[in-house]
C-alpha cells in the first residue's frame, strides 16, 4: 500500500505512473484538501484531507494504521511532515518528504542559506546578495549591474513568484501591461518596493540568459537512482540525460541529501556554462513530461519504496513535447 498525499496539478501524473508500475493488487490511496476528483479518482483509494495541519498529521496516522499503509508520500507540504517523521516510524510508517532530516528544508528553502551552502560546497551557484532594505537593493544593484543585467527575487519562495528582471530600456508600464514577461525598470521596481520599510529579505542576482535545465529525479538518501532533464525550447520541451547540467544537478542533491521524488533547476550563463538556482523537495509540475523518453519516475519510486520489481527503462533520444490542456471529466 502507498499513499500519495496532496501535492502539485502533477500528484495526477505521479499516481498514474505509480500505477502502471504495481501490480494490480498492490492498493495505491491518494489525498487532497480540495476538492479534486481529476486526481484523487484515479486511485484505488481517495481521500479528503483535513485542512489543519496539526489535524492533519494525526489523521494521516490513523488512517494509515487503520488500511495498513507502508508508504506515505508527503507532496506538497514536506517540511510540516518531516517535523512529525518521529511520529510515523513510531507508528512503523514509511515517510518520504523530499529530504531526512529538517536540515534539507532549512537550507533550501532558504535561497539565501542555499547559495551559501551551494558555494561553501564548490556547486557552481547563480551568485546572489542578500538585501533587506531600499540601501541595500540600490548598492546591490549597483555592484551587479556593472556585469550585465540583475534580476530579484525573494529569498523564500516558490513557482517563481517575485521574480523581476531589471532592463533599462524597458517601458516602465510594461510590468503592469504585460507582467508575464517578468520585466521591469529599476526605478519602477525601487519605487514600489520602499513604500514599505519592512519588506522580507530579496536576492538580487546576475541575470543568466542561457537555458534553464529542470531535472527530475528519483532520490534515496542523497543518491540519485533514476532521473530526467527538461529543457523549453520556445514552446516544446526537450528531454536530456548526460550533459552538464544535469550532472550538477545530481550532485546538488547528494549534498542536500534529497530522499524522494525531487526537482533541481539550473540555468546556463552566455557561454552555456550550468549554474544551480534552486532545489525543490518535492516533485515538480511537469514530471509528467517526462515519461514520453522512457523512463518512469513516479513507478520507479514506488517500486523501489514497496520492495517490488522496477519498470523496465527505454531511454528515448531525441524527444520533443508540448504541453496541451486536455479535459477530464470527474464524477459530480
Amino acid at each position: 500500500m502507498i499513499w500519495f498525499l496532496e501535492g502539485q496539478s502533477s500528484q495526477r501524473d505521479i499516481i498514474l505512473g505509480a500505477r502502471d508500475a504495481l501490480p494490480s493488487e498492490v492498493k495505491i490511496f491518494a489525498s487532497h484538501r480540495q476538492d479534486r476528483p481529476e486526481i484523487t479518482s484515479i486511485a484505488d483509494v481517495a481521500f479528503m484531507e483535513p485542512k489543519d495541519d496539526q489535524q492533519r498529521i494525526d489523521w494521516i496516522i490513523q488512517t494509515s494504521e487503520a488500511h495498513g499503509i507502508k508508504v506515505i508520500l508527503a507532496g506538497r507540504a514536506g517540511r510540516i511532515h518531516e517535523a512529525e517523521r518521529h511520529r510515523f516510524e513510531s507508528a512503523g510508517l514509511k515517510l518520504v518528504t523530499g529530504g531526512l532530516s529538517l536540515e534539507t528544508f532549512d537550507l533550501v528553502d532558504d535561497k539565501s542559506r542555499f547559495t551559501a551552502e551551494a558555494e561553501k560546497a564548490g556547486l557552481n551557484c547563480v551568485p546572489a546578495i542578500t538585501v533587506n532594505n531600499a540601501r541595500e537593493l540600490v548598492d546591490a544593484y549597483e555592484i551587479l549591474r556593472a556585469q550585465g543585467e540583475v534580476c530579484v527575487k525573494p529569498a523564500v519562495g516558490i513557482y517563481g513568484q517575485g521574480f523581476w528582471r531589471f532592463k533599462e530600456s524597458v517601458d516602465p508600464f510594461r510590468c503592469f501591461a504585460n507582467p508575464d514577461a517578468r520585466d521591469v525598470d529599476f526605478e519602477t521596481y525601487l519605487a514600489a518596493y520602499s513604500t514599505k520599510a519592512d519588506r522580507p529579505p530579496m536576492l538580487v542576482m546576475p541575470y543568466m540568459n542561457g537555458s534553464e535545465c529542470s531535472v527530475d529525479m528519483v532520490c534515496e538518501a542523497g543518491r540519485p537512482v533514476a532521473y530526467v532533464g527538461r529543457r523549453k525550447q520556445g514552446l516544446h520541451q526537450t528531454f536530456e540525460r548526460n550533459s552538464a547540467a544535469v550532472e550538477l544537478a545530481l550532485s546538488a542533491a547528494a549534498h542536500f541529501k534529497c530522499d524522494g521524488l525531487v526537482n533541481v533547476q539550473t540555468r546556463d550563463n552566455a557561454v552555456g556554462v550550468p549554474h544551480l538556482l534552486e532545489i525543490n523537495p518535492r516533485y515538480s509540475g511537469g514530471i509528467g513530461y517526462t515519461r514520453h523518453t522512457g523512463i518512469n519516475l513516479p513507478g520507479i519510486f514506488a517500486t523501489r519504496q514497496l520492495g517490488l520489481p522496477e519498470p523496465a527503462t527505454d531511454w528515448q533520444a531525441n524527444v520533443r513535447v508540448k504541453a496541451v490542456t486536455v479535459a477530464v471529466p470527474v464524477a459530480n
